[in-house]
């Protein structure tokens, strides 16, 4: 059964309205990148010290959390949101937050903005005790995550969503491993990668529902530019990109071997892909395939950081 729609007599409590209105329930890919992060660098020795974790952890949630909420200010801008009768909630066409009155443009803008500035004095911090090259990584995180909805960039709606997820996807990870190691590495990189490119392709499945009213708001995603039909090959291709990536940083002693577990998700990419594949059509059958592909992310990466973690504990 799809969850009900937010509104404004259910969220009596503002704690309660503005935590919700962040998504929290889609901010695990984070999580699971700054765990990757870690990982990567206890691989190469470096002790995982708490302080610095959880501070980076909780400061990537809350950008992340400012990311969404912007993304739906923007969303509302442009009609594309209030134009989507196809969504699947709580999956595509946004929080509703705006749409459904709970919260206000202006007080969904300011909450968003906010949240991304309070992430400055923790990064900041984090500067100050691990090393002044994570100036660059937080500033790209939060330029892309920015750019990806506002204007005059407006990543997503010129094709280019994509990308910027598998960017800033890769800047979580190796901004955590970079906490702890103090200084830029190839690793994080490539352990990165191919979890980035499972984060993309949750985005890339979501734009199929979306695919009307992203048209109608002139957003030419990748899905509106080619059409439902060519487009679902693109989700396979991301897809076995991801899992044949990994393989190949293991097979050349870039990655430990124990690194491969990430590739232990496939299944639920394929299975995935397969629905895509069959009902792209049918964008309203395409819950379960979205549903898989978080699951997907999720699994691939939370294997490829313990694979990593068990290969740093080795003598």
């Amino acid at each position: 059964m799809q969850p009900a729609e937010p509104t404004l007599s259910r969220f009596a409590n503002p704690l309660a309205k503005y935590l919700a209105a962040t998504r929290p329930a889609f901010l695990g890919v984070t999580l699971v990148a700054c765990l990757i992060g870690f990982a990567s660098a206890r691989l190469n020795g470096f002790a995982v010290l708490l302080d610095k974790a959880w501070v980076t952890l909780c400061f990537a949630l809350v950008a992340h959390a400012g990311v969404n909420v912007i993304n739906d200010y923007y969303d509302a801008l442009n009609g594309s949101d209030a134009a989507n009768t196809g969504r699947i909630f709580p999956f595509t066409g946004g929080s509703r937050f705006i749409q459904n009155g709970v919260l206000s443009l202006r007080a969904t803008a300011g909450f968003g903005y906010g949240l991304l500035l309070a992430v400055i004095p923790a990064g900041l911090w984090l500067m100050q005790v691990s090393s002044p090259d994570l100036f660059w990584i937080g500033l790209g995180g939060l330029l892309v995550g920015w750019a990806y909805s506002a204007p005059p960039l407006k990543l997503m709606a010129r094709g280019l969503g994509e990308l910027a997820i598998v960017a800033g996807w890769l800047f979580v990870v190796v901004g955590a491993d970079m906490v702890l190691r103090g200084g830029f590495a190839l690793q994080p990189w490539l352990a990165g990668l191919p979890y980035a490119l499972l984060v993309a392709n949750i985005l890339f499945i979501n734009q199929f529902p979306d695919c009307e009213a992203d048209a109608l708001a002139g957003k030419r995603t990748l899905v509106v530019r080619l059409g439902p039909g060519e487009a679902r090959w693109g989700y396979l291709a991301i897809a076995a990109g991801a899992y044949g990536l990994l393989l190949f940083f293991v097979a050349r002693n870039l990655l430990p071997i124990y690194a491969a577990a990430g590739a232990l998700a496939l299944p639920l990419s394929f299975k995935a892909a397969r629905q895509l594949l069959t009902h792209a059509a049918e964008p309203g059958r395409l819950a379960p395939a979205i549903k898989l592909s978080i699951l997907a992310a999720h699994a691939s990466g939370l294997l490829l950081a313990a694979g990593l973690y068990f290969a740093g504990q080795l003598p």
